[in-house]
């Protein structure tokens, strides 16, 4: 498709919409990525750009005392008749105004518009974040270009509501398996029905206790969740083979292998098949670093913690210290009525103008 040029020093917000009219559903993020490299190489000013894949990577090489990285992915989930966008008051919809083009539109306005910046910048637009990991351009980046993700602190512009949510919670994915004996419904008793074996598992879910944790003063809660379950061939038939598949969200402070025996422990003794098929962990908040203590209080001290996994995880992995900071509420991402405040648009991009300029010369 043709792809009408992106103005960088444009409002933010009107760059928010130019970056929602070029649709970039995972895997097919080629038009945006073509427009934003074309775009960073116009009009920015001592930045080295490359491609990596239809991954946009740019950065300065100025000698400055330190080094912020700021992340954001160009895909989307499917579009649901949400494109192109549109204004609505104070409101503006369409797919990916939360889920977050709206906080690279502050990341590439900043690029192009800060002439003297106080640290050395990289700027990382990445594809395929939406889909499983494997695909993820992150993934791919810290394999053939780590040297890019290095930083003193990563700045991802995942939707926060304005907010700073630091670290994230891991993710455990785990598949339970019960056998049994398949039989005629109508002589149910010559049979062993796998689906009921999994009754005490989900009594236990049921009332499992999730643990809170407070970090660096952000509360996370954890969650131990039933997601799926399949079994059963025929109306007629007790089913011989069963699956179910829970979800484990756990604070940062567990490491990947805690988090896999606690689970364990949670079924043990019924008998049941334990596979792992996801598993990504958390990442500790890292306000204590200097860099993200400037942040924060650049933000005015507002931060939370983060529910759910995002990728500071990886940034996180690499030593890193990485928060999550952007514009829209993460409730309304992936939504057919997805839509983000321009004002809080607008006030991310003022914070971090200041963060990225405080103690610069001139």
């Amino acid at each position: 498709m043709i792809v009408k040029s992106l103005d960088l020093h444009a409002d933010p917000v009107d760059l928010t919409a130019a970056l929602v009219d070029v649709p970039s559903v995972s895997r097919d993020e080629q038009a945006l990525a073509d427009a934003v490299e074309a775009a960073l190489r116009e009009q920015t000013t001592g930045f080295e750009v490359v491609r990596n894949g239809n991954a946009v990577l740019a950065r300065t090489d100025r000698g400055l005392p330190r080094r912020v990285v700021l992340a954001g992915h160009l895909d989307t989930v499917p579009i649901a008749d949400n494109v192109p966008s549109r204004r609505e008051g104070d409101l503006m919809y369409g797919c990916g105004t939360v889920d977050m083009k709206s906080g690279d539109a502050v990341f590439l306005h900043l690029a192009a518009t800060i002439a003297e910046p106080a640290h050395d910048l990289t700027l990382v637009f990445y594809d395929c974040e939406e889909i499983a990991a494997v695909y993820n351009g992150l993934g791919r980046i810290e394999r053939e270009l780590p040297e890019w993700l290095a930083g003193d602190v990563a700045i991802l512009g995942e939707p926060t509501a304005g907010l700073i949510e630091a670290g994230c919670q891991g993710t455990l994915r785990v598949r339970l398996t019960a056998d049994g004996v398949r039989a005629h419904s109508a002589r149910s008793w010559l049979g062993d029905n796998a689906i009921h074996k999994f009754g005490e598992a989900l009594t236990r879910l049921s009332s499992y206790d999730a643990r809170s944790v407070d970090i660096d003063g952000c509360v996370y809660r954890e969650g131990l969740s039933a997601v799926r379950i399949e079994g059963g061939v025929a109306g007629n038939v007790v089913p011989d083979e069963a699956t179910m598949d829970v979800n484990f969200r756990f604070a940062p402070d567990r490491s990947t292998d805690q988090a896999v025996e606690h689970v364990r422990e949670v079924f043990d003794g019924l008998g049941l098949g334990f596979e792992i098929t996801d598993l990504s962990p958390g990442a500790l908040p890292g306000l204590g670093a200097p860099a993200a203590a400037d942040l924060v209080a650049a933000a005015g001290g507002r931060v939370r913690a983060k529910y759910g996994w995002t990728d500071v995880s990886r940034f996180a992995a690499l030593g890193i210290p990485a928060v999550n900071f952007g514009p829209g509420d993460p409730n309304l991402a992936h939504t057919r009525d997805e839509n983000v405040p321009v004002g809080q648009i607008t006030e991310v991009a003022s914070v971090l103008r200041s963060y990225l300029t405080a103690g610069a010369a001139g």
